[in-house]
């Protein structure tokens, strides 16, 4: 026979734990209810409610990973509901119960482009704070390793406990460190293909806090290590982050194949370039044509020259099933044009002639120069209009000041 305890914990998702719905937090809003006569003594027990609620979320998500670890009929739809609530944005009334004023490490929501806060970002650092909170949910994900959803759900839980609470061994860092990078590259795909940045603070943390320190570069595996920083190569321009990159590249570290391969630069551009083939989202891959303007100068060797070169070629030609839009073929062409100056018109012209040898594409090639030469023209003569009109306008206003 279930106790009360467990039948209060039953249901709900985290943000309903969160917002303080369950009967647990009924204590926590009568304590909210007390009046305190000092300030160190309310914000003590702000910290105290705090907790509490976090341990709560932390409870309501070890008892989902015990569920998926006995069923195994409903086990993966499981996994997929808690990555989800996990990966839930924090509404208003859940932060102020959740979200204390000494949360380090988590950027102020005002602060923030979106104004987005994510329910692992807190549980992440809560984690860190509370290690022995984090183990008992670490000690079931384990035993999950083979389901898909897993490696997320570390990724986005434990990716600050990994670099800030001392570990047991190697084995377990290796471990550990390689279900990170697997997790983190199957959230930044989702973002890919929703186009959107719910999952950047993890970007941030693994960029700034990891990627450029040494001293917690060191801590994880060599080829952990590496990994992180191709996958960090893929995902820099979709993240916005090139701001950083002439730092990143600084620390990239060194491979054993790099007298064939090159320096930082060319495995930078290779990952960026096999990221660029993957992509099928229109409007992620404008977003990186438009970022690879920062590429312009850079020294490569030849045959990453000639990798990036025809990457950004294939995109210029048009062909089916999975054919490049308009769009992204007069960006594929203004970014290489840009970056590759020399052989542009030869190239223009070769275009030009293929496109002749497919007269299926006449009708649409036609129809669209003449609508651009047509757009051409009306915004041409709509700017003389406007010219010729200020210039009759204006001394009709000048006549008085004359007289």
């Amino acid at each position: 026979m279930e106790s009360k305890s467990s039948r209060t914990q039953r249901a709900g998702s985290l943000p309903q734990i969160a917002a303080g719905r369950q009967r647990w937090s009924g204590g926590d809003r009568r304590r909210g209810r007390r009046r305190w006569s000092g300030g160190q003594t309310e914000r003590a027990a702000m910290r105290t409610r705090t907790s509490d609620h976090l341990e709560a979320l932390s409870h309501e998500i070890e008892r989902k990973l015990h569920k998926a670890l006995t069923s195994n009929s409903q086990r993966l739809k499981l996994l997929q509901q808690l990555f989800a609530d996990i990966a839930l944005k924090v509404d208003d009334r859940a932060r102020d119960k959740i979200l204390s004023t000494s949360d380090e490490g988590i950027a102020p929501v005002d602060h923030r482009e979106d104004n987005h806060l994510c329910f692992y970002e807190i549980l992440a650092n809560h984690f860190v704070k509370v290690p022995q909170s984090g183990r008992r949910i670490l000690e079931l994900i384990v035993q999950l390793w083979s389901q898909s959803f897993a490696a997320n759900i570390f990724a986005l839980l434990f990716h600050r406990w990994l670099f800030e609470v001392p570990l047991d061994g190697k084995e377990v860092s290796l471990r550990y460190s390689s279900a990170l990078v697997q997790g983190a590259t199957n959230v930044f795909w989702i973002d890919i293909q929703t186009n959107t940045r719910h999952f950047l603070p993890l970007y941030h943390y693994l960029l700034e806090e990891v990627a450029l320190v040494p001293d917690q570069l060191s801590k994880i595996s060599s080829q952990a290590g590496r990994d992180l920083f191709f996958l960090l190569s893929r995902f820099m321009l979709f993240y916005d982050q090139e701001h950083l990159l002439a730092s990143f590249l600084e620390h990239f570290p060194a491979f054993p194949n790099s007298f064939l391969v090159g320096g930082a630069a060319d495995y930078f551009v290779i990952e960026l370039t096999d990221q660029l083939q993957k992509l099928k989202v229109e409007p992620v891959l404008l977003h990186y044509l438009s970022r690879m303007t920062i590429l312009k100068g850079w020294e490569l060797r030849m045959s990453t020259s000639t990798r990036l070169k025809s990457c950004l070629y294939s995109f210029t030609s048009p062909g089916g099933p999975a054919y490049p839009t308009r769009a992204v073929r007069h960006a594929a062409w203004n970014t290489l044009d840009l970056l590759f100056p020399v052989g542009r018109y030869p190239r223009h012209v070769i275009s030009l002639f293929f496109r002749l040898l497919y007269p299926m594409y006449w009708p649409s090639s036609c129809w669209n120069f003449v609508m651009t030469c047509v757009r051409t023209i009306y915004y041409y003569l709509l700017h003389l209009l406007f010219s010729i009109w200020d210039n009759i306008r204006r001394p009709s206003h000048q006549r008085p000041h004359r007289e």
